[in-house]
């Protein structure tokens, strides 16, 4: 029913309502509409909890295959992210962290396109790694750091291969499988062995 009385609260409101711009009264119509489709949907919130649990339960089975991967070879502990962690990590506690370090500025050192960027990134890796008495020099034979040293001369990105093969094959001989011999490295596997076998058991 309809109010022309002056001072009707029913005469305020709807001069009220009509004085609002019409984008107002959409977008209250429309935030309405959305909070009762929300209320009418109480499972909602349990479906995104479902899922986040799948999506991290996921990653934890990886994360576990993945550790037991590592004592597979040396190439796949070079090919996880948190594998090369874990290693470097090891390395620390054996002062010998500069060979993997070394290894990887190399593997950075081959990924550089421009020229110039090439021939001073050579440089600092070499005087950062490779000549005598460098601040962290790694453990070559003489013979590879002269040829290394020559290779600077026209840099290319193979220019520290030989370097790094050597390097390389001293951490997979030496270094690798004493990290597989480490707690730190059994600690993982216990876990990641039991994981397995808990996720077996509620199957």
């Amino acid at each position: 029913m309809s109010c022309w009385m002056p001072g009707c609260p029913a005469l305020s409101m709807c001069r009220g309502l009509a004085a609002l711009p019409i984008t107002c009264l959409e977008r209250a119509k429309d935030l309405k509409t959305r909070l009762g489709i929300l209320l009418h949907k109480p499972e909602l919130g349990h479906k995104i909890g479902t899922s986040s649990k799948l999506q991290l339960g996921s990653r934890r089975r990886d994360s576990s295959r993945e550790v037991l991967e590592w004592r597979e070879s040396f190439d796949q502990l070079l090919k996880s992210k948190s594998g090369v962690t874990a290693f470097h990590t090891f390395l620390k506690t054996e002062f010998s962290e500069e060979n993997l370090d070394f290894w990887l500025a190399c593997e950075d050192f081959k990924k550089t396109r421009s020229k110039t960027k090439l021939a001073s990134k050579a440089n600092r890796i070499f005087e950062e790694f490779v000549q005598s008495e460098a601040p962290r020099e790694v453990n070559i034979d003489h013979e590879t750091r002269e040829i290394t040293r020559k290779n600077l001369s026209g840099a290319t990105s193979a220019c520290f291969n030989e370097a790094q093969a050597k390097t390389r094959t001293l951490m997979e001989k030496d270094s690798y499988p004493r990290f597989l011999k480490s707690a730190s490295y059994q600690d993982m596997t216990k876990q990641a062995t039991s994981h397995g076998i808990s996720k077996r058991s509620h199957t």
